[in-house]
């Protein structure tokens, strides 16, 4: 209702100024009343030359409707664009008035319109195809986009398929704008349709943990586009992801050992799943005991695995005759990288 009646008076607020400009224009001029600023082709043809000019200006009201899903980013680049547009405007009709004496030239206040309608286009037009590499700058000081708490973090498809974070969204540590390209939701997508069943429940789980962040209060969550085949020409998932990083001067989560080591790399930041994951388990140091049920036999002669309650593995020396049975043993060392964390064991007797 409220766009209908701003788009109502906007219609109205038009034809008022258009009839206002021929109805200024047919009143004679004291000091030359054989001037006329109407050209001669307006004066024979005041009604047609109304709807022509009515019409051009509703051309913004058929496009508002036409666009149903708008963009922050978009709004504002057409806002800057309109604001600088009109600025350039106002100054080249100013210098044109120098040249060309208004009373003498029938076509001046036609020149004035293109200008006015002209310049506005070509400043929205170029911001709207640059936005994503134009700045604001002034010496010394850069306007850039002031988000809640710091960058946005790109996400990527194995962070979704994972599920972890949602399950950190709800802590609220985060407190930053999640970004989902439209490439990593494709791919997302294409291992939902995959013929493998494991796949393709794995893609199924990441679009169910996207909707489920999409709908946290926690968080706010945008998917990206990035239409333009140019922008990336025949690069990996994992290669766009860095490019766009540096575009939106944004971090990547991830639980992707590699990416994260491409991303490092480039000096962009990288939040690690299991770097989390690791840094909230429990720590075990060499010489502690833990109690464990040997599950299965380890890949080295003799070794037993087990897991702790969190689902760490323990590899536990000599026990590989010990399957179904509970352990105790005593940490010999603990590896812990990106990829995980795995504890070394012997079996002691108490």
């Amino acid at each position: 209702m409220v766009l209908i009646l701003l788009r109502t008076a906007y219609f109205v607020a038009c034809a008022g100024a258009i009839a206002g400009y021929f109805y200024s224009s047919a009143i004679p001029d004291v000091t030359d009343p054989g001037f006329s600023p109407l050209p001669d082709a307006m004066q024979a043809h005041e009604g047609l030359w109304f709807f022509i000019l009515l019409g051009i200006t509703q051309i913004v009201t058929v496009l508002d409707v036409c666009v149903r899903r708008k963009r922050i980013d978009l709004i504002s680049a057409s806002y800057f664009g309109l604001l600088v547009g009109v600025l350039l405007a106002y100054m080249m009709i100013a210098s044109l008035s120098l040249v060309i004496d208004p009373k003498n030239n029938q076509y001046h206040t036609a020149m004035v319109m293109v200008i006015f309608l002209g310049m506005p286009y070509l400043c929205v037009s170029l911001l709207l195809q640059t936005r994503d590499d134009f700045r604001f700058i002034i010496p010394y000081v850069e306007f850039a986009r002031d988000l809640k708490s710091g960058r946005p973090l790109l996400v990527d498809s194995s962070s979704l398929i994972d599920g972890r974070i949602s399950d950190v969204v709800e802590t609220q540590i985060l407190d930053t704008q999640l970004v989902v390209p439209d490439f990593v939701l494709a791919e997302v997508q294409d291992i939902a349709d995959s013929s493998e069943r494991n796949r393709r429940i794995r893609g199924r789980r990441g679009l169910e943990v996207l909707a489920t962040l999409q709908q946290s209060p926690y968080v706010d969550v945008r998917v990206h586009e990035t239409k333009k085949k140019s922008q990336f020409p025949a690069m990996s998932v994992d290669q766009k992801l860095v490019e766009l990083a540096k575009i939106l001067r944004a971090g990547v989560i991830t639980n992707d050992f590699n990416l994260n080591k491409v991303a490092s790399v480039q000096d962009i930041a990288v939040i690690n799943l299991n770097d989390v994951a690791n840094a909230l388990r429990p720590q075990f140091l060499p010489g502690e005991r833990v109690r464990i049920q040997i599950m299965r036999e380890g890949e080295g002669s003799g070794q037993g695995i087990g897991y702790l309650d969190d689902g760490t593995m323990v590899v536990c020396e000599g026990a590989s005759n010990m399957i179904g049975k509970e352990v105790n043993s005593v940490v010999t060392r603990v590896l812990q990288s990106s990829a995980g964390r795995m504890i070394f064991s012997k079996p002691v007797h108490s």
